[in-house]
């Protein structure tokens, strides 16, 4: 097939850039002619209190080769434009990252007809975002009316779409788009521990870094580094170390993480934590266990899917810090941690993607 995807790729960073990037990819393996239409602005600066590109870096995933980038969110011609062009695809795949790309999107969408929406699907990462605005729910309900398939990667954003009037919803397991592997072997189970634990990523207040600094204090004798830009700057969990006495066992690495650090970053902790009070889908978890780490996670999106409590790393209750203490404590018992690494699973890529392609073009019939 010819299959158009409009999304996020490089100078584009984060989760979604990878996964839009790695897509073309396996599509094109796949046997299919495939274009990335990407953005040249993809949203206002005031929308992300951040670094939105990496550029002057290398690509961390490898760039695809035909990759244009006509649209802007300053520039509602060429939204139009980009959607005639789009009518002799027979797939349009749009990732969805927020609902400011609507807009846009029901301008491609109004371009190809009625016949060509239905050779659409819109990707939803996250039909709704975690912290929303009041424009969200009307823009995202709008566009998934329009479309002629959603795909999404958890059974609860399914029923979320379909809440919100999407006639077909496909959800299919997110496949890994691992940012980096491991340099070198994999350490030994029974290593000596390092007492040091790791939370990876973009930090927002879903995420729950702030609960997982206050469970660290009821943990003695166990450190913290937090790698990853943070929302709207670091003075407040600056302030919130100072008043949990946590400064001199907590590292606060604020920034994008280039793909070159991940691995040392992992080789020096004993676990991943991810303490969010809600949840999608992240490969946050496949990428610890490619490092050979068992995740301390809440019991939130597709997380309790990714990791078996007990087996290759422990569950916690969202938004509750006793219980998140709980289970740091339980991890350093003798013998724990150990038993968990000896128990992670490897991680199989290709078979993901094999499973997903067919869920992404066929849909339901798949």
């Amino acid at each position: 097939m010819r299959v158009a995807i409009v999304g996020p790729t490089y100078p584009y960073k984060g989760g979604i850039a990878h996964h839009t990037t790695e897509l073309a990819h396996r599509l094109q393996a796949a046997g299919h002619q495939v274009e990335l239409i990407s953005w040249s602005a993809q949203y206002p600066d005031w929308l992300y209190p951040g670094v939105q590109r990496a550029e002057g870096d290398q690509p961390e995933t490898p760039a695809f080769p035909a990759t244009s980038y006509p649209l802007s969110w300053k520039n509602p011609p060429g939204w139009a434009r980009v959607g005639l062009r789009l009518k002799t695809f027979d797939r349009v795949i749009l990732v969805l990252v927020t609902s400011i790309q609507a807009p846009a999107y029901l301008t491609l969408l109004t371009a190809l007809g009625a016949a060509g929406r239905k050779r659409t699907l819109a990707l939803c990462h996250n039909v709704l975002p975690h912290e929303r605005r009041f424009f969200d729910l009307p823009l995202t309900r709008a566009l998934l009316r329009r479309v002629g398939r959603v795909l999404v990667h958890t059974e609860p954003q399914a029923e979320l779409a379909r809440q919100l009037g999407a006639a077909e919803v496909v959800t299919a397991d997110m496949p890994s788009h691992l940012p980096a592997l491991p340099e070198g072997p994999l350490d030994e189970p029974n290593q000596p521990l390092k007492r040091h634990l790791l939370f990876f990523g973009l930090v927002r207040p879903y995420k729950g870094v702030d609960l997982l600094l206050s469970a660290l204090a009821q943990v003695p004798e166990v450190s913290l580094t937090v790698a990853g830009e943070i929302w709207g700057g670091d003075e407040p969990y600056r302030k919130l170390l100072s008043e949990l006495s946590l400064t001199p066992r907590v590292t606060l690495e604020s920034g994008y993480v280039p793909s070159r650090r991940i691995s040392e970053l992992f080789r020096q902790s004993d676990a991943l934590v991810l303490p969010y009070r809600s949840g999608t889908a992240t490969q946050n978890v496949q990428l610890a266990h490619a490092h050979g780490r068992p995740v301390i996670a809440t019991r939130v999106g597709s997380l309790p899917g990714q990791v078996r409590d007990g087996l290759d790393g422990l569950l916690c209750e969202p938004d509750n810090v006793d219980d998140l203490a709980r289970a740091i404590r339980r991890f350093y018992e003798p013998g724990v941690a150990e038993a968990l690494r000896g128990n992670i699973p490897p991680v199989s890529s290709d078979a993901e993607w094999a499973r997903y392609l067919p869920r992404l073009i066929d849909g339901n019939r798949a």
